[in-house]
């Protein structure tokens, strides 16, 4: 799949304060339509705290993020799957209830189409065989692609991925690698992932971005961002380079 050099989306001076506690400190970034951009940094980074900015969750006080050119910050949360926007399953169509109860013919339709959206994602993200199971009781491993589901759900543009990889075995994170790179090669979707998994994050991401303590240490391709001393003293806790000194 083809890279755009245009972004869909751009975070700008992107400021959150709870108090007297700075969240998110002037963070901008841009993610390529067509990229995986993995948000990565020590807990208590902000990394959270800028997803709820996207999901328009949290209103930021300072600064702006924008979706396709245009600006979310005006907008309620739940426009924000409309727009293109997928994090959680958002249970929304279009019929009402006076529809339902009349069931007028085009209510029919929507729900033989939202049928075959289900199956065509069931089948690709392969759990067509669990279709008819409760999500209780299912391998952990098994969930994480029910999670997937949900959120591809509304076919969206851009895809916010938090932290896939938690509970996961060795096997099972290469299997969410391969996963992910397929959703942004066969459906075209740009993902934002969120992940602690180093690993799985360098493997997988066209970019990465960088935050600690709210403010943007380092941005780049993998390589450079896993060399970039700010990055190992955030993570390490040293200096690389006077310890290389000593």
């Amino acid at each position: 799949m083809s890279v755009s050099l245009q972004p869909i989306l751009s975070v700008r001076d992107l400021t959150v304060r709870f108090g007297g506690i700075v969240a998110l400190d002037s963070v901008s970034f841009d993610v390529a339509d067509g990229q995986i951009v993995g948000l990565i940094g020590p807990n208590g980074a902000g990394k959270t705290t800028l997803f709820n900015c996207l999901s328009r969750l949290y209103t930021p006080q300072c600064g702006d993020v924008r979706f396709r050119g245009r600006s979310l910050l005006g907008l309620p949360a739940h426009r924000i799957a409309d727009l293109g926007i997928g994090r959680t399953f958002q249970n929304r169509t279009r019929s009402d209830f006076l529809s339902n109860a009349l069931r007028l013919p085009w209510v029919g339709r929507e729900e033989a189409e939202i049928r075959e959206r289900a199956r065509e994602l069931l089948a690709f993200l392969d759990l067509t065989a669990v279709a008819e199971h409760p999500a209780v009781g299912l391998p952990f491993g098994t969930l994480k692609r029910v999670e997937l589901a949900r959120a591809l759900a509304n076919t969206p543009a851009l895809l916010l991925v938090d932290e896939p990889a938690g509970g996961l075995n060795h096997e099972e994170v290469g299997a969410l690698a391969a996963l992910l790179r397929t959703i942004r090669e066969r459906r075209g979707v740009t993902i934002l992932l969120v992940e602690h998994h180093m690993g799985l994050v360098m493997q997988i991401s066209d970019n990465v971005v960088v935050l600690d303590f709210g403010r943007k240490i380092a941005e780049g391709r993998p390589a450079e961002v896993q060399r970039d001393p700010e990055v190992i003293r955030a993570y390490l806790g040293v200096d690389e380079t006077a310890e290389a000194r000593r």
